[in-house]
């Protein structure tokens, strides 16, 4: 960033300088959380009012402080002290608004004081925010710099996956067997997506344990059907009955090993397969990302070959579409060219091909491509990949479990996303979470589970 002050000397009477500011929700919340105040009108999502919709007003020593950003990036500019501000609040700013901070110098005085109209102006309708009066000393010494760099910020929250929910809300509530809920954690996921009236749970394990688990969380589940079963395998199995007797759209892993879960699933006698390749999606909600981002297969293939690769890809474009999401699948590898001795190169070249081919259809197929070029527009002009996936892509085909473990859980721990679980493949949508997952990503999972579901139906009728 460049930067130039007005010394004292410098500035005449008159002069005039203005900064443009989008009000943005982010901004409500690094405003929160840097001063403190954290009154539910100035943060997203809260409907402080009653009304039914969000105020999301910016606090107004945040409108305010968009003067003092002129005053010390442009007028006076760096070096400029605060003596006293006198301000005025006539409206309310919103997130969405544009604001235009402008200052003007009314008076010099001896000292190297220098007093200055002060305004801040929605630019939607020329209304005043703001106006009042500032005095500051200006700088005496001439400064000049082109490379002032403040990190930047990265708001972690999760405004994908809340959009998710949103959009899931008024859908019939899905009928879902959640299998051995028999802890707080599986048990407080499928209540609290029944709260949300996104799932209608059926509850199906042991039920002195789930009662057990509902007494820790204190939350009355007598509304909730349970159908008492000794074991996880039982418990498995029963989840599958219910589908095929139409009576479960969905199915939920409670607390049970996903092997025992994925054995009923996959059993020829009572199990939920379709033909197509059971495969796992992790829809991923990472802070600063424009939408969400899928990593597959992460949890069940294990070194999938190219027959697999082709369900693994098909499976996530089909919910992608579901999720309103244009598909774009990165099939990644080490490199971005085709290497014989590299046989996720191989197969990333011929999903691609497949793809032009309508072998794999509703979305776009490229690779290889090494991770920095799927997802890095800069890094994929580097390397001279012109594509409409290359730089931009928002489903991401690993080669095997290993790193597609890796990359789900890198992004969780160190890039602070939450992930939401599911299977597809399967006659109904799995929602498979890890154990150790919080109550937001098992939301989030029985929302996109939901929204999967109407858009199979949908697409049937």
């Amino acid at each position: 960033m460049k930067l130039e002050n007005k010394t004292f000397d410098e500035i005449e009477t008159g002069t005039s300088a203005e900064l443009r500011r989008l009000v943005t929700p982010d901004d409500l919340i690094v405003f929160a959380t840097a001063s403190g105040n954290y009154n539910t009108v100035h943060l997203p999502g809260y409907d402080t009012d009653g009304d039914g919709s969000p105020e999301e007003m910016a606090p107004g020593m945040f409108v305010a402080s968009l003067i003092s950003g002129v005053l010390g990036s442009m007028l006076p500019g760096p070096g400029t002290l605060y003596r006293s501000q006198q301000l005025s609040f006539h409206d309310r700013a919103h997130a969405g608004d544009e604001l235009i901070a402008r200052v003007t110098v009314t008076d010099k005085k001896d000292g190297g004081l220098i007093t200055l109209q002060t305004e801040v102006i929605r630019t939607e309708d020329d209304a005043t925010i703001v106006s009042g009066e500032a005095q500051v000393i200006a700088p005496k010494r001439k400064f000049r710099a082109d490379d002032v760099n403040v990190p930047g910020l990265l708001v972690q929250r999760h405004r994908h996956f809340d959009a998710v929910i949103a959009q899931a809300a008024p859908l019939p509530a899905l009928t879902t067997a959640v299998v051995c809920p028999t802890e707080p954690q599986s048990l407080g996921g499928a209540i609290l997506a029944a709260d949300e009236s996104i799932i209608t749970p059926i509850l199906i394990g042991n039920a002195g344990k789930i009662a057990e688990a509902a007494a820790e969380i204190g939350r009355d589940i007598s509304a909730f059907e349970i159908i008492d079963e000794a074991d996880d395998a039982a418990a498995a199995r029963r989840a599958c009955e219910l589908v095929h007797e139409d009576r479960a759209g969905a199915v939920m892993k409670g607390h049970l090993h996903t092997d025992d879960l994925l054995r009923a699933l996959l059993s020829k006698e009572y199990g939920l397969r379709t033909g197509r390749r059971f495969t796992h999606i992790f829809v991923m909600d990472v802070p600063g990302e424009p939408e969400p981002l899928m990593v597959t297969d992460a949890a069940i293939n294990i070194s999938p070959d190219l027959k697999t690769k082709v369900d693994i890809t098909q499976n996530a474009i089909d919910l992608a579409l579901s999720l309103g999401i244009e598909p774009r699948v990165g099939v990644l590898s080490a490199v971005e060219t085709v290497n014989p001795d590299i046989q996720s190169s191989v197969d990333a070249a011929l999903l691609s091909k497949m793809a032009e081919r309508r072998q794999i259809r509703g979305g776009a197929v490229d690779g290889p491509l090494a991770m920095d070029n799927a997802v890095d527009m800069g890094a994929a002009r580097t390397k001279g990949l012109k594509s409409t996936v290359a730089g931009h892509a928002n489903i991401l085909v690993v080669p095997g479990i290993d790193a597609g473990n890796m990359l789900a859980k890198q992004l969780a721990y160190i890039s602070h996303a939450e992930a939401a679980g599911l299977v597809l493949g399967a006659k109904v949508p799995v929602i498979l979470n890890s154990r150790s997952d919080d109550s937001k990503s098992r939301l989030a999972s029985c929302a996109v589970a939901a929204l999967h579901h109407f858009h199979k139906q949908k697409s049937r009728a």
